[in-house]
């Protein structure tokens, strides 16, 4: 039975997943706070945008900007910078950032949470000294940590959006639930899953670009791709590229 679904697997086209004539589209995976490789990467993408000759170009950031690495709050600036520029760019909101978001609109709950999942180097780089950070209390922190991040910061992460569609692809932060409507998709979902979407080996109708989930390499399957490869601990950040049917990868 398993050789014979094997077979038929093998013996049915493969689909075929493109961007619209013209288009070439970068997606770049988690950053968790290493400003320095996002310097390097951005700078081997404009390299490859220059080298592959006039597109109408779409920069993707897949969320988690901040937490982990030593410099969050310069994460936030370059993307900022980067996006006054002169290629589109567009922004996911990841895990990381929803509760960072709820933690600076007061809630303490998700301030105890943010500082679990990597949060103290994130408050740190917004000019909070860790002397003074490991003195203080929750509720001492919280009312600190609103008056340290601008609220041009604050705006800024708040408009990422949830999912983006070009083409054949669909570019989240975490994934998506199997067999649900993508516009019946949960910001919980598209943020958070992980078991129920990484195990499904059905078609979702497009190819899921994610990140969320580290992997040591680039994780590309039939029906998805994961380019998250823990930049804040492998110094490996990655980028997708996409023309036409053209795939292909850059990483520091």
């Amino acid at each position: 039975m398993v050789l014979k679904r094997l077979l038929k697997r093998m013996a049915d086209p493969q689909p075929e997943y493109a961007v619209p004539p013209g288009e070439r589209v970068y997606a770049i995976g988690d950053i968790h706070g290493r400003r320095d490789l996002l310097d390097q990467l951005l700078d081997r993408i404009a390299d490859d945008d220059r080298a592959r000759g006039p597109a109408a170009t779409t920069l993707i950031f897949l969320g988690d900007l901040i937490d982990r690495g030593p410099d969050s709050a310069g994460v936030v600036a370059r993307v900022k910078e980067v996006a006054t520029g002169p290629m589109r760019v567009r922004m996911l909101l990841g895990n990381h950032e929803e509760v960072f978001l709820k933690a600076l609109g007061g809630d303490r709950q998700a301030l105890r949470f943010l500082v679990r999942i990597g949060g103290r180097s994130t408050i740190i780089s917004y000019g909070i000294p860790p002397a003074e950070y490991d003195g203080m209390d929750f509720d001492t922190l919280g009312a600190r940590l609103g008056k340290q991040v601008p609220d041009e910061d604050i705006a800024f992460l708040k408009g990422f959006e949830d999912q983006i569609r070009i083409g054949d692809y669909l570019f989240v932060h975490a994934g998506i639930r199997p067999r649900v409507a993508l516009d019946q998709q949960s910001g919980s979902d598209l943020r958070w899953i992980r078991g129920d979407f990484l195990d499904y080996r059905g078609d979702h109708g497009c190819m899921i670009v994610h990140g969320h989930t580290i992997t040591e390499a680039v994780d590309e399957q039939p029906n998805r791709i994961g380019i998250d490869t823990g930049a804040f601990a492998s110094d490996r950040l990655t980028a997708l590229g996409l023309e036409g049917r053209q795939r292909w990868y850059l990483s520091t």
